[in-house]
């Protein structure tokens, strides 16, 4: 899923001028490159992602300093080669960014964006922070999503509603676990569950105590949707992972 970052654009025609409409339009055409931060795994993929939305912006926007990087990126072999192998994209990406002209286009299209109002580099840090945040949640919580599902696995309860709710629900906590702004909650629900030692869950676990109607649950259940939601996935994904 995309955020609601994808959307800060938006706004009524009539409010907009030319070039406001000119910038939106393109920038509407570049959603399914945008998208792609959500299958990226770390940072250096998310920047590909970055400079793919200047290239697609450039070019929507007929910039000649486009044509600069185009040329530099036709001409290079390694990006032929890489289309046949499979890795073209990102072979382009690094092609254009070894241009001579790379730093004007950059520099273009941000321009264009201050001129007609719109936070670009604000959007796309949205993105990027939301993403590195939850997979950041994701691999700190998966030694114990692992453990959760092998003990499923050994009961014969991966079929059990009431069991996986159990184990996603510690889970989640796992999640939350391992996303800063979400401490001062985590730390209430280890008050609920009595748990002496906030780091392992299943450490004088006690059932009983884990109930999800509880109040301090809510803030940590939503928290964890809003940082998958963030970082371009949901809960189920992450747990079917």
């Amino acid at each position: 899923s995309t955020p609601a970052t994808l959307s800060k654009l938006s706004m009524t025609e009539s409010s907009l001028t030319p070039d406001q409409i000119e910038f939106t339009n393109a920038f509407n055409r570049q959603r399914v490159t945008l998208a792609g931060f959500a299958k990226c795994a770390n940072k250096e993929e998310l920047h590909k992602v970055r400079d793919g939305l200047y290239i697609g912006l450039a070019s929507d926007l007929r910039f000649p300093e486009y044509d600069t990087v185009a040329a530099d990126v036709i001409a290079d072999e390694r990006v032929a080669d890489s289309v046949v192998g499979g890795s073209g994209y990102g072979k382009m990406i690094e092609s254009a960014r070894e241009s001579p002209g790379w730093k004007d286009l950059v520099d273009a299209v941000e321009k264009k964006a201050e001129a007609v109002g719109s936070d670009l580099q604000g959007i796309w840090m949205g993105l990027e922070n939301g993403r590195l945040e939850w997979l950041n949640a994701v691999n700190g919580a998966h030694p114990i999503k692992m453990l959760l599902k092998e003990g499923l696995e050994k009961d014969g309860a991966t079929n059990s509603p009431g069991d996986v709710s159990d184990a996603k629900m510690i889970w989640i906590y796992g999640l939350c676990l391992n996303i800063p702004k979400l401490k001062p909650f985590v730390e209430a629900w280890c008050k609920v569950v009595k748990l002496d030692d906030m780091a392992r869950p299943l450490v004088g676990y006690k059932a009983e105590l884990w109930d999800a109607r509880k109040d301090e649950w809510r803030a940590l259940d939503i928290g964890a949707q809003v940082a998958a939601e963030r970082g371009g996935s949901s809960i189920d994904e992450a747990w079917n992972a």
